[in-house]
């Protein structure tokens, strides 16, 4: 390796490591969670982890704001716009604002009606459907929350971030002991406790964002320029497509265990765990794939196309060593790592051959996952978010259905195609990336 590809390993692994511990932390406040809510039996527990994922669902459409703030602020950075950098930032707080009530009050009063189409069971729904009333109500905050980390790692600030969100946590798991179990006074409200525990601890989150922004960001415009029409208009030309995009995602894990569960319910176990170790190995480069994003846009700030190829690369040869590392486990000793968490043996012995493909096919989205962010962190949102949802509902899905229960090929046959899937994903994304159209791309 030379010097200047060890450096530029080096920087961006630097700047990605506060997001991954973000990540990290994000996960270990999940398991902290379930394990209270769990203790009150497996209806809560089925109610939160149902609501769990509605609340992605319905969420996805204000998250993508993220997006659109990381690209154009980065922008920005590369620019020396110091004066004006958080000028993005004004504009995506300003959509929360007046999307996200648009968004959770309708929800609010509709979840009792939509709740029973995520599980028919009395108890679920009754437990269920206040924890996903208090979730929707924070969908406000929630976008504001990702509207600041898109700033933080735009302007290289990530551990902004990581500190509010270490603290949100810590601040929700107290929250919950209290609110969950009615500890020290508080009323016991069970599931119900959870999700206002959630809530809250979201809202204070914004609120630290607000403060810390107003210290480190005034001197950029942060609450002191009124976005223009001009930028509220290029924010949600780019934050519309990724939000579309994180949206068809999270629902098509929905059909992806509707056709697995037309297999059977060993499959659905197993694919459970498939997934939930794959989404954890990932998360180094999501990491590396948010840094990439910064990474491009500042170099498209400072005028140089080539830095910005360049810093693809370079991103995606350092998550391959780091995934191919993650990979080794599953393909040497699927079974001990299968152990931990399926204690059935033949729902163990489904499992062993697809966490090996998870194991191989996680090289691949190295490709995919680094230079996806970079077509994003180039403000190439639109082109990228067809790709996606196109190779996923058009290609994957409907496959996934014929080989799976269609042709009675069992989950093998599924993850076949899901591996399938990702390289030509990835693949498409390589193709992408080299044509340079990105770098017409405007943020």
């Amino acid at each position: 390796m030379n010097a200047s590809l060890y450096w530029r390993c080096r920087h961006a692994l630097i700047l990605a490591l506060p997001v991954l511990a973000a990540m990290v932390s994000q996960n270990i406040m999940n398991l902290v969670d379930t394990a209270m809510v769990g203790t009150l039996g497996d209806t809560a527990l089925a109610a939160v982890g149902l609501g769990g994922f509605a609340i992605f669902m319905f969420q996805a459409l204000v998250l993508g704001v993220g997006t659109g703030v990381q690209a154009m602020a980065a922008r920005r950075m590369g620019a020396g716009e110091q004066t004006g950098m958080a000028e993005p930032l004004n504009a995506g707080l300003l959509f929360c604002l007046f999307a996200g009530p648009l968004l959770s009050l309708p929800l609010f009063f509709a979840v009792p009606a939509i709740y029973p189409w995520l599980n028919p069971d009395p108890a679920v729904i009754e437990e269920g459907s206040p924890y996903l009333q208090w979730r929707v109500l924070a969908i406000t905050f929630m976008g504001m929350n990702w509207a600041f980390r898109g700033y933080w790692n735009a302007v290289d600030r990530a551990k902004m971030y990581l500190f509010t969100l270490v603290t949100m946590h810590v601040l929700n798991i107290i929250l919950n002991f209290l609110l969950i179990f009615g500890k020290f006074g508080f009323p016991e409200l069970g599931v119900t406790g959870a999700g206002m525990g959630t809530a809250i601890a979201t809202a204070f989150g914004t609120l630290m964002h607000f403060y810390l922004a107003y210290r480190h960001a005034f001197h950029a415009g942060f609450a002191r320029i009124w976005p223009r029409p001009a930028v509220m208009s290029r924010l949600f030309r780019i934050s519309a497509p990724s939000g579309i995009q994180q949206l068809s995602f999270s629902t098509s894990f929905v059909v992806l265990f509707w056709i697995i569960g037309q297999i059977g319910t060993r499959e659905v176990a197993a694919a459970s765990v498939l997934i939930n170790i794959m989404l954890l190995a990932i998360l180094p480069a999501m990491a590396l794939g948010l840094t990439t994003a910064s990474l491009v846009g500042q170099s498209l700030g400072q005028g140089s196309v080539r830095f910005a190829h360049r810093w693809g690369w370079d991103v995606v040869r350092l998550a391959l060593v780091m995934l191919g590392v993650l990979a080794l486990p599953m393909w040497l000793v699927p079974e001990w790592l299968l152990s931990g968490f399926i204690h059935d043996e033949q729902t163990r012995a489904l499992a062993v051959t697809p966490m090996r493909l998870v194991g191989v096919f996680m090289v691949v989205e190295a490709f995919g996952m680094i230079l996806m962010h970079a077509l994003l962190g180039a403000g190439d949102a639109k082109r990228t978010m067809i790709t996606a949802v196109s190779l996923q509902w058009l290609g994957f899905l409907p496959l996934a259905w014929l080989v799976g229960p269609g042709l009675g090929g069992g989950l093998l046959a599924v993850w076949l195609t899901q591996g399938g899937y990702r390289l030509v994903q990835a693949v498409v994304f390589v193709g992408l990336w080299q044509r340079l159209k990105w770098a017409r791309a405007k943020a």
